[in-house]
């Protein structure tokens, strides 16, 4: 059996082509509670345990035994926790999706928590154990979605077809896509999949919408996902969609790692950190630094969360806190990160960003933090928080046109964050009176890519 699978920077989903007589359609499969659409987040009461996880649930026992070899030291560490900790060999160590933010909320200051791991996966610089820890957290959430798609369908996938964004990392993109790339293939392998192609997700997208056109078109597809936002200059339509090949249609594409996570992590360090003290002053009249502010909220950076959660960081907010004319900010900071809320707080700002697509304010409840604590925000203080992500995304748009060398007919907008009224804005001030449509936000892509696997592997 044959799928496609979007392991995507906010929610994971995988489709199957399903058959009734002579009708054919893509079917999302449910992966939690009945959900289609699982969020990008794991848990697990130690680190260690989510590589235990991953060697005692990979089936391939050659696979196995070389992963078993590769990890020793890991895995002894994993013992030794579990003797630690009193965590018996039945317990429940590991959550994704909905339950790991359970898991997290309830217990910040406990396990381990990652969100959008997606995100890392291009970043630059990244020594090999850390590769090796990245690799983990993707295999054990592919064994998890692997093993839920294959409960709800009935049957085993054996081969995949796995989106990927134009480029995972701004900079140094060429090495960056190897390395995601590499990390997503042997990822994929140890979850169980004997094939695996990638499929680029804009294209994908596109080729969902392509089934309802009646008219050729040239489409410019704009996919604005969690990390990345991805555009593609595609001619599509019943005089294209049957040809063997597609080269030819793709006129141009671009794309870099700006989406929905940067307007979550902007919205939070502009309207929420200031309670924390960000916009405060020093006894000797100098603003507070803000980049320890900025590392808290940025989740979706390696390096950032590296320094935020350091030694020295706790060393640095203690002299702060001595230094600053209005120390009760900094205190609760401190205790916000010993808590480890941060996710916390950006989760809190992408809910704000969600409500504020149908409300001109919506206020934030921070009260996890600090009882009584909270903010207001307005639709147009969103706005002005998201205005450089934005800019970068209407780039990105202009180069994937300039490369085509032609104006597309119309824009087809997709992504969980392309339901965003200001993006939305940004492409019609530029575009003028192009045609806006949009798609399915959340399972054009997977759609996309399980018509894509059916061309491969049926």
């Amino acid at each position: 059996m044959f799928a496609g699978f979007d392991y995507g920077t906010s929610n994971c989903a995988v489709g199957v082509i399903k058959r009734n007589a002579n009708h054919r359609a893509v079917e999302l499969l449910p992966l939690e509670s009945g959900n289609q659409f699982m969020p990008s987040a794991l848990y697990a009461l130690a680190r260690e345990l989510i590589s235990e996880s991953v060697g005692l649930s990979i089936e391939n026992q050659t696979e196995k035994e070389a992963y078993i070899i590769s990890r020793a030291a890991t895995l002894e560490q994993a013992r030794r926790v579990r003797r630690e900790e009193g965590i018996n060999e039945g317990m429940r160590n590991l959550y994704v999706g909905h339950e790991a933010f359970e898991q997290y909320f309830a217990a910040p200051e406990e396990g381990y928590f990652v969100k959008s791991p997606k995100s890392y996966l291009g970043a630059s610089g990244l020594r090999p154990e850390f590769i090796a820890f990245f690799e983990d957290i993707v295999t054990a959430m592919m064994q998890q979605i692997k093993l839920r798609a294959e409960q709800s369908l009935g049957d085993s996938i054996r081969h995949a077809v796995i989106g990927r964004p134009v480029n995972f990392q701004g900079l140094n993109s060429e090495n960056s896509n190897r390395q995601a790339i590499d990390i997503l293939t042997v990822s994929a392998k140890r979850a169980g999949f004997q094939s695996v192609e990638f499929f680029y997700e804009p294209l994908a997208a596109g080729l969902d919408f392509e089934a309802g056109l009646d008219k050729d078109k040239t489409v410019l597809v704009v996919d604005v996902g969690g990390g990345t936002t991805d555009c593609a200059m595609v001619r599509m339509g019943p005089g294209h969609r049957t040809k063997p090949d597609r080269t030819q249609d793709f006129l141009g594409h671009s794309g870099e790692r700006v989406g929905g996570n940067d307007l979550d992590i902007l919205l939070a360090g502009r309207q929420l950190m200031p309670l924390f003290g960000m916009e405060s002053t020093l006894k000797s009249g100098l603003p507070i630094p803000t980049q320890v502010y900025w590392d808290a909220v940025s989740t979706n950076d390696v390096s950032a969360q590296a320094n935020f959660n350091h030694k020295k960081t706790q060393l640095y907010l203690e002299q702060l806190q001595r230094d600053a004319t209005e120390p009760t900010f900094i205190e609760r900071f401190i205790d916000m990160r010993d808590s480890k809320q941060n996710h916390h707080i950006v989760r809190s700002a992408e809910q704000c960003k969600v409500m504020l697509s149908s409300e001109e304010k919506h206020y934030i409840d921070l009260s996890y933090v600090e009882h009584g604590l909270g903010r207001e925000v307005t639709r147009q203080e969103l706005s002005e928080a998201i205005e450089r992500p934005l800019n970068k995304m209407v780039s990105l748009m202009e180069e994937a046109i300039a490369q085509a060398g032609v104006r597309p007919d119309l824009v087809y907008l997709t992504g969980g964050s392309g339901k965003s009224l200001d993006i939305r804005r940004a492409l019609q001030n530029k575009l003028g009176d192009i045609e806006v449509l949009d798609g399915n936000h959340f399972g054009s892509v997977t759609a996309g890519l399980t018509l894509w696997a059916e061309k491969l592997f049926a």
